[in-house]
């Protein structure tokens, strides 16, 4: 196999995803062909022939795909690399469905492939997959793509082909789930229609989760008037889906504040990662939403252990651990590595009801640890229903968890053609400045980067240095308790960083 045709394999890998460029600009070249799609497909249906042990056409896939402009042509490469399989199409819907469509006996396919680049440009799109063992791992996943560049070489692509695949209506089985989870949950005397009486608006960025209102809070019995931005439309043209994102957030808000609704829902594109909105206008997600999600943990499983990522605050883990007598492990970045961890925790014996990275990406281990906005919501809806019952409000259940003053984010660029060893050498270089000044506390158990603590008369707070999973860049994330904190913090380090006029 050619060193080239490797490459242009390998650099679509984005740790257990693909993704590219699918559309070319002016800064960005093509990187994710169809023909390249067609091949990874191709190698992905090999992969679960050794995995299953059935053939041809025993093996079931599913193909789903969100609101990118790109999502037809790509899913019809799909559908060429899978042509020797049974394949389904089961349109535009939610990465979280088609994790369910490998679970739910209602569709019980081998393996499902979903198509989308999350919150990214619209240029952009991906490759997410799903086995009956949950997503797919970043080991695994190298090993089809490498696969899919020696079928590159070895058969050409058949862009002029038609895939075989039979329509398959995979919305309404999540859907149907969907509902029958808050029905059980909310145990509502009229069984049918448990959330009658409440508002909830849900702003859908144009992305995949428009369904989420019209087809599953309006039939049990939400007012969902008010909502926005349902219509898919690939070019997302009023706000990027993305429950991080400020104008995102803002405009949730603004639907709930102008409608008057209970509540108000945000999803990304795909629907994996969610975040809501109070009735007052108060935005949760974040630090604030794992808040939430782990106080409905705490109710149900007293104990048990939350997962984060790294750059949750010291206010969240005080919430967890002092309010709440939950355990709190702060993990790495990255939505997989979280997960992967809660998964581990529950395999040696750990209760772990809960990992969530502050993305929005959130698993429950009753959900097989799926990252599912919609579950999320579910959730948080069912435990307003349930407090209504009881005369009680859901914006209390946080009342105690406080916020840092300050918080900041600065991205260095690593100017160095060999980025992930110069970003090494860096944070070395910044632990040794770090153990020199006996303000600086270094913080263990650390699972990522270096993070310092710091606690006198002039700062209370503190950092986190880290490589970016996947760019060249080292972030540099800063907290403070007090108004001004950052500020001093960025002083004490700016000698470090002065020294390298390589970082940017």
């Amino acid at each position: 196999m050619s060193e080239d045709m490797q490459l242009r394999f390998m650099r679509v890998q984005n740790g257990n995803d693909v993704r590219g460029a699918a559309i070319a600009t002016e800064k960005e070249p093509v990187t994710l062909t169809p023909e390249i799609v067609e091949k990874i497909a191709a190698s992905f249906a090999e992969y679960l022939e050794q995995k299953t042990g059935k053939r041809g056409h025993a093996l079931r896939i599913g193909v789903g795909h969100d609101s990118r402009v790109t999502a037809e042509i790509m899913k019809e490469a799909c559908f060429r690399g899978l042509i020797d399989v049974e394949c389904y199409d089961c349109g535009l819907i939610t990465t979280p469905a088609m994790f369910q469509s490998v679970m739910l006996p209602a569709s019980d396919f081998d393996g499902a492939i979903m198509l989308t680049a999350s919150h990214l440009p619209f240029n952009r799109n991906g490759m997410k997959f799903f086995t009956k063992d949950g997503a797919m791992a970043k080991k695994e996943l190298t090993g089809i793509l490498a696969r899919a560049a020696e079928l590159a070489e070895e058969t050409p692509a058949y862009p002029s082909v038609s895939g075989r695949a039979s329509a398959f209506d995979m919305r309404t089985v999540y859907c149907e789930h969907m509902k029958e989870i808050i029905k059980k949950e909310v145990a509502a005397e009229d069984y049918e229609h448990p959330l009658a009486g409440l508002h909830i608006v849900e702003d859908a960025g144009n992305g995949a989760s428009g369904f989420f209102a019209e087809q599953i809070l309006l039939p049990l019995g939400a007012d969902i008037s008010g909502s926005v931005y349902l219509e898919p439309d690939g070019t997302f043209p009023n706000h990027v889906p993305n429950p991080e994102d400020r104008t995102a957030m803002n405009a949730a808000r603004q639907a709930v504040l102008a409608s008057g609704a209970d509540l108000g829902v945000i999803f990304d594109c795909d629907g994996d990662r969610g975040a809501v909105v109070f009735s007052d206008g108060t935005e949760v997600n974040r630090n604030t939403l794992i808040g939430l999600l782990a106080v409905i943990v705490a109710e149900k499983a007293p104990g048990s252990t939350v997962v984060t990522d790294s750059v949750t605050s010291d206010e969240l883990a005080e919430f967890l651990t002092k309010k709440l007598n939950l355990h709190h492990l702060r993990y790495k970045r990255g939505y997989k590595n979280v997960i992967d961890m809660g998964v581990q925790l529950n395999a040696d014996g750990e209760v772990c009801e809960l990992a969530i990275e502050t993305s929005g990406h959130g698993a429950f281990r009753e959900n097989h640890f799926s990252d599912d906005g919609a579950y999320i919501a579910v959730k948080i809806i069912c435990q307003m229903a349930l407090l209504r019952k009881e005369g009680r409000r859901i914006e209390d259940l946080i009342a105690d968890l406080k916020q840092p003053a300050e918080s900041e984010e600065i991205r260095y660029h690593i100017g160095r053609e060999d980025f992930r060893l110069a970003g090494e050498n860096v944070l070395n270089d910044f632990r040794a400045f770090c153990k020199a000044d006996p303000r600086f506390h270094l913080v263990v158990p650390n699972f990522e980067g270096i993070r310092v603590s710091f606690d006198d008369e002039e700062v209370k707070g503190w950092l986190l240095l880290r490589m970016s999973l996947h760019d060249p860049v080292l972030p540099l994330n800063l907290e403070s308790k007090e108004a001004g904190g950052t500020a001093v913090i960025r002083q004490r380090i700016a000698p470090f960083f002065e020294q390298y006029d390589w970082l940017s």
